[in-house]
């Protein structure tokens, strides 16, 4: 049976991740007109290699299929809307993934290297290196990622892109972004100045709003949920 706060929480930690990599999604956004200025040498890459497109606080994961094609997780609303393969196989908009984060539904699906991209700069199996496992064969790696290919849930902290391509690359699903995310939050809520600024907030909004339940509640139980945190 699932536990009601950690629920709770998990979906606090995911907006505050959302939130904090905003920039993410409005720079550089697919559906723009850059990945036609930028080339990129299709050649050099091989069947099942990872493809990691860095942007201001994330990075972009896919699997070269080979062909010109690069599976990847992207979050879309229009997958909630329609069933119509026309309208959702076109390259997903700013909007759409905005939209599509916030209501939790993705598709693994094929792009070109240059959709993928758009127009950003490609790294080759950097993961291989950064998190030092032994990768599966190539094949392997494109198979395991045909076969995922369709609508998922979509999670920022539990089911993104980064764990799809650690799937396939190395047979786990893990998320060093994600696990970075969630280090700093511990910080955040360890550090007993967290408690006194939610303490001084609490009485602030008190004061500016009246006692009132909605406000007395949040101004006692989140400074001493950070107190027994810490």
């Amino acid at each position: 049976m699932k536990n009601p706060m950690l629920e709770a929480v998990s979906l606090v930690l995911e907006k505050l991740l959302f939130i904090s990599n905003f920039k993410f999604f409005s720079s550089g956004a697919p559906g723009e007109d850059k990945a036609g200025n930028t080339l990129y040498e299709i050649n050099s890459f091989l069947r099942g290699d990872v493809l990691e497109v860095p942007r201001t606080h994330l990075t972009h994961y896919g699997i070269y299929l080979g062909d010109n094609r690069v599976a990847h997780m992207m979050p879309d609303i229009l997958l909630a809307l329609t069933d119509d393969k026309g309208l959702t196989q076109k390259v997903v908009s700013n909007k759409r993934l905005i939209l599509g984060v916030i209501g939790r539904v993705a598709s693994i699906r094929v792009d070109t290297v240059e959709d993928f991209a758009y127009g950003a700069e490609i790294l080759v199996n950097h993961l291989d290196r950064s998190l030092k496992k032994k990768a599966l064969l190539n094949e392997e790696v494109a198979q395991r990622a045909e076969k995922l290919l369709g609508t998922t849930p979509y999670s920022l902290l539990w089911n993104n892109c980064e764990h799809f391509v650690t799937y396939c690359r190395f047979g786990t699903a893990i998320s060093p972004q994600a696990d970075k995310f969630c280090e700093k939050v511990k910080i955040i809520i360890r550090d007993q100045r967290s408690v006194l600024a939610s303490a001084v907030l609490g009485l602030a909004s008190i004061v500016c709003l009246g006692l009132a339940s909605y406000t007395t509640l949040p101004a006692i139980f989140i400074p001493f949920c950070l107190w027994m945190a810490g």
